[in-house]
């Protein structure tokens, strides 16, 4: 584990870690992003979410170098110019979907093309599109847990969720700790000089890879298992106070 004091750039995930139960930054943890940016640490955002679902709560928090998007799959510049993206090939989609029709459950997904689920669906053939992302949301253990060993088998895939109720499929490979890794080399710096905070599987990687791996008060318990340390809930700015242990001892 890296010292504090090494810390140069800090990944935050979004959903359940920066943003609170009704999904707004906290003025804690905006002031300790900015604090951060102030003293000339990287935050970079490092989402399952899709640029157009994150953008606005990005260009509130001021620029950024780089922001991971769909757990790795995209990766914008400060400019939110595409710098990097990864397909998840469309015949592996084709299963998805006849797991999606099969069981009859829940699906959303983002593609180049837009972002479609079980309400806005998809109106043309599965080939014809650019996929990024597929996800299930199952409530019924029994259904999920026939759904994620299938997909489990399968190497071509990269299996995590944003909640323990969801299935998150990427490209084998693609997650937010190769991501960072990319946003790394053009920084410069090392994984060693990362700081990760993250609550869900989706985080998992990154919180394994970085150099200081934080998990949230309210983190899925694999997720605490595998972080060096456990900060307070996403409602009680748990960001705020794993970014300021960082500012104290640099």
């Amino acid at each position: 584990m890296s010292e504090l004091k090494d810390i140069k750039l800090i990944a935050l995930d979004m959903d359940g870690t920066l943003l609170n139960t009704e999904e707004k930054v906290t003025e804690e943890n905006y002031k300790a992003v900015q604090e951060a940016k102030d003293k000339g640490i990287h935050v970079v955002l490092s989402t399952g979410r899709s640029l157009d679902r994150c953008r606005d709560i990005a260009e509130s928090l001021g620029r950024s170098s780089y922001i991971v998007t769909i757990n790795g799959g995209e990766i914008y510049n400060d400019k939110f110019e595409l710098v990097d993206q990864t397909l998840l090939d469309s015949k592996l989609v084709e299963r998805l979907w006849e797991l999606r029709q099969q069981h009859e459950v829940h699906y959303w997904s983002t593609t180049v093309q837009g972002q479609f689920n079980s309400t806005e669906n998809f109106d043309k053939e599965v080939k014809d599109y650019d996929w990024l992302k597929f996800g299930f949301d199952i409530e019924d253990d029994e259904i999920r847990k026939v759904i994620l060993d299938e997909l489990l088998e399968n190497k071509a895939l990269e299996i995590s969720n944003s909640s323990p109720t969801n299935i998150e499929v990427n490209p084998a490979g693609v997650n937010k700790a190769a991501a960072l890794l990319k946003v790394c080399e053009r920084l410069d710096l090392n994984m060693e000089n990362v700081m990760s905070v993250g609550d869900s599987l989706n985080d998992l990687a990154m919180i394994k890879e970085a150099g200081i791996g934080v998990a949230m008060g309210n983190a899925q318990e694999d997720v605490k298992k595998a972080a060096a340390w456990v900060t307070d809930t996403n409602n009680n700015n748990g960001v705020a106070k794993a970014i300021r242990s960082v500012l104290n001892n640099s």
